[in-house]
């Protein structure tokens, strides 16, 4: 994550950069496809604090480090951790509906204890990379039924910028 920061404010390096990893999946809220984070660990403390306040999405501290060709993450206090040893390759010259299902999403939903509150999302196209996972050690005992195998499908992306607004909250019927 790079230059993250509230509209109208400009950014500051030691809270709006930081390295971020995201376990997410997909979903469809009143007829909108859009992203939903599991988890989303963060590579400095006082960012995922900030973080979690403004947004509510489930930011975690964990000590990351990340090396050409070599990514981890450790949290020990949920005894979680995340090992990737690749080689990008070369770009991906054309992407598959699947590729496209699963980087051009343009809203983000989170659920909290009143309400799901929805985000806008804006950016263009993901650039993708063939990526060489020489090495996939994955321990999130929390989402074992999630992640248990290497992945089927990896891609890289040195990213793109992003940009999230409109926090509406979409306050939850209980007791139906």
């Amino acid at each position: 994550m790079e230059k993250i920061r509230p509209r109208g404010l400009p950014y500051f390096p030691p809270v709006s950069c930081f390295d971020e990893i995201n376990i997410r999946t997909y979903v469809t809220y009143k007829n909108k496809a859009g992203v939903y984070f599991l988890s989303i660990e963060g590579g400095t403390r006082v960012s995922c604090q900030i973080a979690r306040s403004l947004s509510e999405l489930p930011y975690r501290y964990s000590n990351m480090k990340r090396e050409e060709n070599l990514y981890h993450s450790q949290n020990r206090a949920l005894k979680s951790s995340l090992e990737l040893r690749y080689q990008v390759g070369a770009p991906m010259s054309g992407k598959s509906t699947l590729d496209k299902w699963l980087t051009e999403k343009y809203a983000l939903f989170q659920d909290t204890p009143t309400a799901i509150n929805e985000f806008e999302i804006h950016h263009v196209e993901w650039p993708i990379f063939e990526i060489g996972l020489k090495d996939v050690q994955v321990n999130y005992p929390k989402f074992n039924n999630l992640l248990s195998n290497k992945p089927d499908l990896a891609h890289y992306s040195p990213g793109v910028q992003v940009i999230a607004w409109g926090k509406k909250r979409n306050k939850k019927i209980t007791g139906i």
